[in-house]
């Protein structure tokens, strides 16, 4: 509870020197990108934002209320949702966007459909909170879909089971969590996939009837706040890439995402002209892959503030860049650090021993398009109006940590690392750059874990008290579980980099909820701790947690020193911005 406030001051902090240049979010205006710049009204407007992707899935307009006041009493000016929440069959209980079943879509627009969403956009208006509204999402994982009968007889006769049967339980998904608890069992790509009878996750990209039962549910959507001030933008999709847990064609690649993020943008343009619209991709770089989307030269940048040079536009990234500047940075580092076991010294610096020399092993599937995304050809596209990235290092590999470095300092400087090269790639769009995403899982946490990609915990027997990092996921190096402080000083690093790189809007994933009103067979349903088979043993009235909830951790000891030395080291660095 305490890092959690204690976390947001420091976020809040990092406003503060932004005060007499951004203007009020209550003034009933568009955002607009200027240059790099978000604008509101002419002037500069920088965030730090966060995410509730459960927000329309409340049980009362009440908690909806008290969720949005919280946020804004924490200096958030932005916060991201899901503007989907499509099912396969009606649910009893609980929120529902749209029906999609044996190729046929029905949108709801009753009180618990698109009118839960318009609450939402009704209240965050009155907090002045910005909305960033995301239309779909990559994941859906249903492991058990293929052999549904059988799964739903094990959890039906299952003891752990039984006390859930009040609950609206997504079939398929092999966990005993209410519907809408975790942030992929909402629907998505995949459902459409499923229910119109196809088998690759990239046809929802390419087949013209899903492209345009989506087109229709997405008009539907943006039609209902074409003129509202409240949204932010319209996320295209929340991390599109060519693979999910339905597998892809061996034809996806990258021009098949961009070229889908292409017709998405000029659709929207078509039915609303007021807002922004982004992609909400992951962020995959790839300078080799093939471009639909020729660089133009960007356009003349806002007057930089006094005492403050004006950026030149960084150089075209490459795949020999990339390596060199790498190679570079170790190097560095280890001219920094201590001698290693077994080194040499030669005219007074230490060499490395044979294991710690770094081959040329490639850049890594962050940057050579091996998972569909070309983030700087989306930002081309000219409907796109700003770059978007995340960062979640306990579940994707951004390159290859720095083998001088202990593990948590990797993890760090793997994100620094990230988030300077996309400021870069925005620099050179000559558009405005947010990351909409980040996280690091505790110790504490770690219980509760559920990777984006998958439906059950992947440390379920984990304490709160364990020690150390678990074991890495297949695709990341970085293994799981820091300490509180660390999770702090790692958010102070990462906030800190982002502002003096000049991101324009920050986003932490995900906010936590307490005081929420439960109701059976919801996704905020009373508690029942006779069950062993959840990771949701203790949420009584409190929002969803996969892991990343910054409501759900206890304070670390030195968490207000950690954060009031980086808050000072932010504002000095940015007190001319």
């Amino acid at each position: 509870m305490r890092l959690f406030s204690v976390l947001w001051s420091f976020f809040v902090s990092a406003l503060v020197v932004f005060a007499n240049n951004t203007p009020s979010t209550t003034s009933g205006s568009f955002v607009t990108a200027q240059g790099n710049q978000f604008q509101v009204n002419g002037s500069q407007f920088r965030w730090i934002g966060t995410t509730a992707y459960w927000l329309p899935a409340l049980n009362t307009e009440q908690d909806i209320i008290d969720t949005l006041s919280n946020m804004s009493a924490a200096g958030i000016t932005v916060v991201k949702t899901w503007a989907f929440n499509d099912v396969e069959t009606i649910p009893e209980n609980g929120t529902w966007f749209q029906l999609v079943a044996n190729g046929t879509t029905t949108v709801n627009t009753g009180p618990n459909g698109l009118q839960k969403l318009d609450m939402v956009m009704k209240h965050a208006e009155r907090f002045g909170i910005y909305v960033v509204l995301s239309l779909t999402n990559n994941w859906n994982p249903r492991p058990l879909f293929d052999d549904l009968k059988t799964s739903i007889d094990n959890l039906t006769n299952s003891v752990e089971s039984r006390s859930f049967q009040r609950r609206d339980i997504t079939p398929g998904t092999n966990n005993s969590l209410p519907r809408n608890f975790l942030s992929n069992d909402y629907g998505g790509m995949d459902i459409y996939v499923r229910q119109f009878g196809l088998q690759n996750h990239d046809e929802f990209y390419q087949n013209e009837t899903l492209i345009t039962a989506f087109e229709n549910y997405t008009r539907q959507v943006i039609t209902r706040y074409v003129n509202s001030t409240a949204v932010f933008s319209w996320e295209i999709a929340n991390d599109p890439r060519c693979n999910s847990t339905v597998p892809a064609s061996s034809g996806c690649k990258t021009t098949t995402v961009t070229r889908w993020h292409s017709r998405l943008a000029d659709h929207i343009r078509s039915i609303d002209p007021n807002h922004l619209i982004s992609t909400g991709s992951q962020g995959f770089l790839c300078p080799d892959c093939e471009k639909l989307f020729t660089p133009t030269t960007p356009p003349p940048q806002p007057s930089p503030a006094p005492g403050q040079r004006r950026k030149n536009v960084p150089a075209p990234l490459t795949k020999k860049r990339i390596i060199q500047e790498r190679v570079a940075q170790w190097k560095k580092t280890r001219r920094a650090a201590a001698p290693p076991e077994g080194g040499i010294q030669i005219r007074g610096r230490w060499v490395s021993t044979p294991t710690r020399r770094q081959a040329d092993t490639g850049v890594g599937s962050a940057f050579d398009g091996s998972q569909g995304v070309d983030s700087e050809d989306i930002a081309n596209i000219p409907n796109i109006g700003f770059s978007t990235f995340q960062l979640f290092p306990d579940q994707f590999s951004y390159g290859p940590p720095d083998p001088s470095l202990p593990e948590f300092n990797q993890t760090v400087e793997i994100g620094n690392d990230w988030i300077r090269s996309h400021a870069e790639a925005g620099a050179r769009v000559g558009k405005p750059v947010a990351l909409t995403g980040f996280g690091l899982v505790t110790n504490d946490n770690k219980p509760f874990f559920v990777p984006f990609n998958s439906s059950v915990a992947s440390f379920p027997n984990a304490t709160s008290t364990s020690q150390g990092f678990g074991a890495a996921p297949q695709n990341t190096s970085q293994a799981i579980g820091v300490t509180n402080d660390q999770q702090v000083d790692a958010y102070s690093q990462w906030v800190n980099t982002g502002l003096v790189s000049g991101l324009q809007g920050i986003m932490q994933y995900q906010w936590g909820q307490r005081g929420l009103t439960s109701q059976e067979g919801t996704t905020i349903s009373p508690n029942d701790d006779t069950t062993t088979t959840s990771p949701n043993e203790d949420t009584t009235t409190t929002s969803p947690n996969d892991g990343y909830s910054a409501q759900a951790v206890s304070s670390g000891p030195s968490a207000q020193g950690v954060l009031q030395s980086a808050s000072q080291q932010i504002s000095n660095s940015l007190s001319l911005t």
